[in-house]
């Protein structure tokens, strides 16, 4: 194996590109596409591994997409469970850390291990091809700052890149304020007036929760001077729920003791889970309408008077919460036989990550392995698998 590159410093996000990656006969060993914990995790192995390699990430600063939601998120997953590999998570077990918690730990992880990470780096175009001398294929990889070649490529950017709002929204007055969960704060950046949340999922739970606990904003109190912001919720279908503890015990004690978490996509029970859909942890839907948030069957039409449901009822909301998940974004890989198109936005053709292609993997895709493959104390077993495999074919290739 060759000497590792100097790593460049993690939080500039303008560190220098190696010169030697910019040529087909030097290229680099791996490129890794996205800093967030899939990224790391496979960094880190790399690393163990004297890989000459670089992380590439789009955002001004690591831990950016989790610093970017609402305030009051916190993680499902107890800290004990929140750990990538070489690193535990600095937070008492038992307790659920926060986002900018988790932003946090990230950034620190990279420092920590010195991992090569050029920030602000937006990857445009991934390109496949042989070399001049046709000994073996290398990847181009486009940025906004220039083309970088490597001989391994592994896509961490995971698979909900972008938000996803229905095409009805269009037809809202522009009146009515509208935000995607993923770009929802804190109850106080809506006006007062009735808030509609679509969708009953985890983000949508959480977050009509939150809005029918917190005050009204200042000049929405009724005549009698009583606090009134109604919080409606939109339930296309029931998602399966379940309690944060139960018996004692956290639900991922229990999730990694019978292993369920950890059971491959391909068995019956993982068939069985991802048949029922994402399950709702640690609220529900009876818990908010206790609250005094008021359910709706499905959102079916929209207009510039407001929303109609599918029972027939309508509501004109001041604000609207669109808690409708996200689509992937594969447009930029231009490696033919990789991803299939799909209305949300493509699926990667894969065997646990592995492309057809010799040289292309993916890591923290829903599902990739099993139930943990995209929650960032699990992507780790993903991550070592995929580090084995990237170091066998690295040293299979020429000149190596």
């Amino acid at each position: 194996m060759t000497t590792p590159a100097t790593p460049p410093t993690p939080d500039t996000g303008h560190a220098d590109i190696p010169a030697d990656a910019r040529k087909e006969q030097d290229a680099l060993d791996v490129i890794v596409i996205g800093a967030g914990q899939a990224g790391l995790a496979v960094a880190w192995h790399l690393t163990q591994q004297h890989a000459r390699f670089v992380v590439l990430d789009a955002a001004p600063q690591l831990g950016h997409s989790w610093r970017s939601r609402w305030d009051s998120l916190r993680l499902f997953s107890p800290a004990q469970y929140d750990s990538l590999p070489g690193m535990d998570f600095p937070a008492a077990r038992d307790t659920y850390p926060g986002k900018d918690d988790v932003a946090d730990y990230l950034t620190g992880y990279a420092e920590q291990f010195q991992l090569p990470i050029l920030l602000g780096h937006r990857v445009t175009r991934l390109q496949h091809h042989p070399t001049t001398n046709g000994q073996h294929p290398v990847f181009t990889v486009h940025t906004s700052h220039g083309p970088l070649r490597a001989r391994q490529v592994v896509v961490a950017t995971g698979a909900f890149q972008k938000p996803h709002r229905p095409s009805l929204a269009d037809a809202l007055n522009d009146r009515v304020v509208q935000v995607h969960s993923a770009h929802y704060r804190n109850p106080d950046q809506l006006p007062p007036g009735p808030v509609l949340v679509v969708g009953a999922g985890n983000s949508g739970l959480q977050i009509a929760e939150e809005l029918a606990t917190h005050p009204t904003p200042a000049g929405s109190s009724d005549k009698d001077g009583d606090l009134e912001r109604p919080v409606h919720l939109a339930v296309g279908t029931t998602p399966p729920q379940l309690p944060q503890r139960f018996a004692g015990r956290d639900l991922f004690w229990w999730l990694s003791k019978t292993g369920a978490i950890h059971k491959p996509a391909t068995s019956l029970l993982a068939r069985r889970m991802r048949a029922r859909g994402d399950v709702v942890i640690g609220t529900s839907l009876s818990r908010v309408k206790s609250l005094g948030v008021n359910a709706r069957p499905r959102v079916t039409g929209a207009g510039p008077n407001g929303v109609e449901f599918a029972d027939g009822t309508r509501l004109a909301p001041a604000s609207v919460i669109w808690s409708t998940g996200f689509t992937a974004d594969y447009t930029w890989v231009d490696v033919p036989g990789v991803v299939t198109d799909t209305p949300r936005g493509g699926t990667v053709v894969h065997e646990r990550g592995v492309t057809a292609v010799p040289g292309l993997y993916f890591i923290g895709l829903p599902w990739q392995h099993s139930r943990g493959s995209a929650l960032l104390g699990f992507v780790r077993h993903d991550a070592a698998w995929l580090a084995e495999r990237l170091y066998a074919h690295r040293t299979q290739l020429p000149g190596l």
